[in-house]
């Protein structure tokens, strides 16, 4: 291997395989780089069956910090009590052949023993990466070989060790998720630290430090499972783990499914058809509130099926719709394997959704749409009352916004957004099931999807829900005191202070969009 070579150092009057400068960067570079690799795929790998939220990536975060700290910890202990040179190669291939397996165990896991998640979850990154953390005071126990230069070896190993994370972390969210699978980027990184295992026990102790052989039967089952593991994609996007499934009771029905969360329903030759409950509910609001075939001009935070910028397509020709959708990725599907061909009057721009309301004209639009979703929860800077203004900025005086919201439970998040709603416009209501806007006198809320609606002006919410009763929702609208008592106690949010994640209870017993 490049760099080894042989170093005195005092055991007796024998000298033993030591590290080169050169090879000893190279392990610690590569093992921190390997660290931040597992961390952020394994966000990824979590999202289908965790969310994509605060609390997921914080929980992530914090094991890999742990494996981290422990891995520096017992590494740097062991390497005073044992030979570093007896360690290196196991560390690596044991990290390997875990990091290998990683994709088939919690996908298994999450579908056969879905109460063990968390704690294999947590186990396929601490024990990868305590075993990569401890390469680095393993090498600089063996590259010490004199205390007058302590302090460059370990500040220079520290540096190499940094870069290499910074590498990792570049590497995986630039490159690597968006060509590769996350099963093919953890499976490749196994391999690779397998195979670099076999000649660092080789040069370092005269013979290989793992089992090869063992090593590679592990890599074997592990790309066998991982190829037939229940994965739940179709396609890996930049943000998502996504799949189209078919609808077998409508011939060009199909639903996307994001992170395990129903997005979108659309059906290619028909525009018109709507089949979610909150999708009708949105129409309900745009048909009562304006003429019937008064073309507009519409802006949607969030594009996933396109739905509802065809639908207003179909049914008010002339309208023109700016779509604001992060993900190419998702794009790409709409186009693939959705059906959905670019068509007049649907322009699809790939942007967040806060920097285009920045680039609207003021009082351009009839209509601003909110159905972006970061996994199950609106992205937080949406959400605030910062965001709401360039909202109210870019609609017309007689415009409106109307947004999706997805909670559960006592719908902490929904009120905190429907108060920050009612500081910004002057017309607030609210569309959903009775219980859960607090007009049913019995039974708990049992969440899911609201949708709001705010405008300057007066909405006929007589119409709106004479267009609700039509489509058979069961929704009725709630306003004036009686959202102000259903909002009581709720905090304004806002770019300083907006806790969505922490107010969220984003799952109830079915996940659904």
């Amino acid at each position: 291997m490049t760099g080894l070579s042989s170093s005195p150092v005092a055991e007796g009057t024998r000298s033993r395989p030591g590290l080169g400068p050169r090879a000893a960067a190279v392990l610690v570079f590569g093992a921190s780089a390997a660290v931040l690799v597992v961390e952020i795929v394994a966000l990824r790998l979590l999202a289908p069956y965790l969310g994509l939220t605060l609390e997921t990536s914080t929980m992530v975060i914090g094991i890999a910090l742990t494996a981290i700290a422990l891995g520096s910890w017992l590494g740097g202990r062991i390497a005073d009590q044992v030979d570093p040179l007896r360690l290196l190669a196991p560390a690596l291939g044991v990290s390997g052949a875990v990091v290998a397996l990683t994709p088939a165990v919690l996908r298994g896991v999450a579908e056969w023993a879905r109460p063990l998640l968390i704690l294999v979850a947590a186990l396929t990154v601490l024990v990868p990466g305590a075993l990569l953390s401890a390469v680095t005071p393993l090498v600089t126990k063996v590259r010490l070989t004199s205390l007058a230069e302590t302090g460059t070896v370990v500040g220079r190993l520290s540096g190499v060790g940094t870069v290499g994370s910074i590498v990792g972390t570049v590497l995986t969210g630039f490159v690597l998720l968006s060509r590769l699978p996350v099963s093919g980027i953890l499976f490749g990184l196994g391999v690779l630290l397998v195979v670099a295992s076999v000649p660092v026990g080789w040069r370092l102790r005269g013979r290989s430090g793992t089992a090869p052989a063992a090593l590679a039967l592990v890599l074997a089952a592990g790309g066998l499972a991982a190829s037939v593991a229940p994965g739940g994609c179709d396609v890996e996007t930049r943000y998502h783990c996504a799949e189209v499934v078919a609808d077998p009771a409508r011939e060009g029905g199909r639903t996307l499914v994001l992170d395990g969360v129903r997005h979108s329903y659309v059906d290619a030759g028909d525009p018109a058809h709507l089949e979610f409950t909150y999708v009708k509910a949105v129409a309900s609001v745009t048909d009562a509130a304006f003429p019937e075939g008064m073309p507009l001009t519409a802006h949607h935070l969030g594009g996933g099926g396109l739905t509802l910028p065809r639908y207003l397509a179909a049914t008010r020709p002339g309208t023109r719709s700016v779509v604001s959708e992060i993900d190419d990725g998702v794009v790409r599907i709409d186009r693939e394997r959705l059906g959905l061909r670019p068509q007049p009057g649907i322009d699809v721009r790939t942007e967040d959704g806060r920097l285009g309301l920045k680039r609207l004209d003021t009082d351009s639009l009839d209509l601003v749409v909110g159905d972006a979703f970061g996994g199950v929860s609106v992205p937080w800077h949406l959400t605030t009352t910062e965001a709401l203004t360039e909202v109210r900025r870019a609609l017309a005086p007689d415009g409106l916004y109307v947004v999706n919201l997805i909670d559960h439970g006592g719908q902490a998040f929904a009120k905190a957004e429907l108060a920050t709603l009612r500081e910004v416009f002057a017309h607030v209501a609210l569309l959903g099931e009775p219980v859960d806007i607090g007009l049913a006198r019995t039974g708990a809320p049992v969440g899911g999807n609201v949708v709001a609606v705010a405008s300057d002006r007066p909405v006929d919410l007589t119409a709106v829900r004479k267009a609700l009763d039509a489509r058979g929702t069961g929704w009725k609208t709630v306003t004036g005191k009686a959202l102000t008592t259903w909002t009581a106690g709720a905090p304004v949010l806002t770019d300083d202070y907006a806790p969505v994640d922490q107010l969220l209870q984003p799952y109830a017993t079915q996940r659904g969009h």
